[in-house]
């Protein structure tokens, strides 16, 4: 009887065991689910006030995670013209974490404000932002307005110029220029009559003319995307840059840029490709002469053929019904009367089966 009375009560503490285990075990979930990561800003936005053209910003923005779990940033998306450095990717329940941010103040004029995005997951706020902003006063400038263009074929030259002014107390003076090559040319010289001095800047302030020549037998072909550095005394602005926009066209052109016969059947007929060669000074085309084309593969042969419009040819290239079976890979020389590029060579490649 003893004995089914002690059963009997351990069943039912065995029952209310299981029971107070089980609602435990529902309990842990349930807490830890209220454990999240919350991040808070503590200065989103930083102001620099008036700064000069040119001035790299920097500042260091402070993230605090106020939540209970740890707060992860995922990415840190800068705007246009804002660069991110780096920052914490774990931040522990009310630490602190940091990104830091750039800005290169050296193509902005006015007011800028510049942002950078912050997904973390916090699940109330998965996308923050912080922002620099600023407004930029150029101290020095130009008119027209920090750039000359210039559209030429290689080999010729141009010059276009630029007055230089400043906003500085003292006296300016340009100190030197850096150019990105020999094919750059600058002068510059101090403005003395009232006549040709631009309305802009301080008042009685010195202004410069400044004279870009670009051009030359080494000036590279394609669009001009460099820049002139002039180094000034201004305290607030040493650096300026002017820009050199425009296209440099080759004095010639070839089209295609390169022959791919493909697969050539065995002793098919001769199989042709033609390419014309067409020279890009429109004022004096009858001086360009297209005087002899020949190739380097054996097998394949070359022929220059003048058309009704001056200075433009059509270049026949053949390969012949006899060439050896195989891959072939070699050049196409075609010689000109240019003198900036006499002899230009082209890709030419395929196979005999």
């Amino acid at each position: 009887m003893a004995y089914k009375r002690f059963l009997s009560m351990a069943l039912v503490a065995l029952v209310a065991l299981t029971f107070a285990v089980g609602v435990l075990a529902q309990d842990k979930p349930a807490a830890a689910s209220t454990l999240k990561p919350k991040i808070t800003l503590v200065e989103p936005v930083k102001d620099f006030g008036t700064v000069a053209k040119g001035q790299k910003l920097d500042w260091t923005f402070t993230i605090k995670n106020t939540g209970s779990a740890d707060l992860e940033i995922k990415s840190a998306n800068p705007t246009c013209g804002c660069t991110v450095a780096d920052y914490d990717k774990i931040i522990k329940p009310g630490q602190t974490g940091k990104v830091t941010a750039h800005v290169d103040t050296s193509n902005f004029t006015g007011p800028i404000s510049k942002g950078v995005t912050i997904a973390s997951n916090d699940p109330e706020t998965p996308a923050a932002q912080v922002t620099i902003t600023a407004m930029v006063k150029p101290y020095v400038d130009s008119m027209p307005a920090g750039y000359v263009r210039y559209t030429l074929l290689q080999g010729e030259e141009q010059t276009n110029s630029v007055t230089l002014f400043s906003e500085d107390e003292a006296p300016f003076e340009i100190v030197g220029v850096t150019t990105p090559g020999d094919w750059v040319k600058v002068k510059y010289t101090k403005i003395a009559l009232e006549s040709e001095r631009v309305k802009a800047g301080r008042a009685g302030q010195n202004q410069y003319k400044v004279e870009v020549t670009v051009g030359g037998n080494d000036t590279p072909v394609g669009p001009l995307t460099d820049k002139i550095v002039i180094k000034t005394n201004s305290k607030f602005q040493p650096e300026f840059r002017l820009s050199l926009t425009g296209m440099v066209r080759p004095t010639y052109l070839v089209a295609p840029s390169a022959v791919n016969f493909g697969e050539i059947p065995e002793k098919g007929e001769g199989v042709e490709r033609v390419l014309t060669v067409q020279s890009n000074n429109r004022a004096n085309m009858d001086a360009f002469k297209v005087s002899k084309v020949e190739t380097t593969i054996p097998g394949v042969t070359a022929e220059a053929k003048s058309t009704a419009q001056a200075g433009i040819y059509e270049i026949s290239v053949k390969v012949s019904k006899d060439a050896n079976p195989g891959e072939f890979d070699g050049k196409l020389k075609i010689y000109t009367s240019d003198t900036i590029k006499p002899t230009t060579e082209i890709p030419v490649k395929g196979l005999v089966k």
